[in-house]
């Protein structure tokens, strides 16, 4: 990797990521392939931890609009991310991969329970960890626990996986011909485009402990390899402007 390299990260997976194009609600073609590139990102040296989403199998707020109570509908959520995990556990594992899973949420039959220390440990073994069950708290995205997680690990940069986006842009791509993708962004940018990368309580939660993001586009095969190794890609949220950047302008 090069100099600029982030050696232990939290990879962020949203739950629409499992499925891909599919109609099922997990591809395990599109699980497999997700495999494989953590694989070849951790055969150069990184420490990966993954955060799972769950929005493929249940969107609380979804529930919520229904007249569910939004605790218990968000506690459903929670365990969709965990069944999203154990999927993606067995797809690293045939990829000859050391996992991990912890959750939030006791279930010892499944998981070990999410211990700060351990998993620790478990990265510095080189092993793959992955986080489910969110922060274990109701009205607390994934998106804010990936964020938890990774400064509660110590990672160097939080890297949030999108499905066939390659970056923010000023506008829709899809909507907009005029839009253009930002390369860099501060945190505090990021909270005022209330861009749709990942929710407030998350960017707020970086921005206060300098946490850097990556947003990038998962589906491109090498490219969790180029963002781990810092290279210009997809978008970069951080306080200060990456070194490819320097003199631009």
């Amino acid at each position: 990797m090069s100099d600029g390299a982030y050696n232990r990260i939290v990879l962020k997976l949203s739950g629409e990521s499992f499925k891909g194009a599919s109609a099922e609600v997990i591809d395990q073609e599109v699980v497999r392939y997700i495999a494989s590139e953590i694989k070849a990102a951790f055969d150069e040296g990184a420490q990966i931890a993954l955060v799972t989403g769950g929005g493929n199998i249940w969107r609380g707020a979804d529930h919520e609009s229904m007249g569910m109570d939004r605790a218990a509908a968000d506690s459903a959520g929670m365990l969709a991310t965990v069944i999203n995990a154990l999927a993606l556990q067995d797809s690293l594992e045939k990829a000859g991969l050391e996992v991990r899973t912890q959750t939030s949420i006791n279930m010892p039959t499944v998981a070990e329970p999410y211990i700060r220390r351990r998993a620790i440990r478990h990265l510095e073994k080189r092993r793959v960890v992955i986080f489910a069950g969110g922060t274990g708290d109701p009205y607390m995205s994934t998106d804010t626990a990936a964020g938890l997680r990774a400064l509660e690990i110590n990672a160097d940069a939080l890297i949030m996986a999108k499905n066939g986006v390659d970056g923010i842009y000023t506008a829709d791509p899809n909507l907009d011909a005029d839009a253009t993708k930002i390369v860099h962004m501060t945190h505090i940018e990021a909270l005022r485009r209330r861009t749709g990368a990942l929710d407030s309580t998350a960017l707020s939660l970086c921005m206060d402990n300098g946490l850097p993001i990556v947003v990038f586009d998962m589906l491109q095969k090498g490219n969790l390899q180029k963002a781990m190794s810092g290279d210009p890609i997809g978008t970069l949220i951080s306080d200060a402007a990456p070194a490819y950047m320097a003199g631009a302008g």
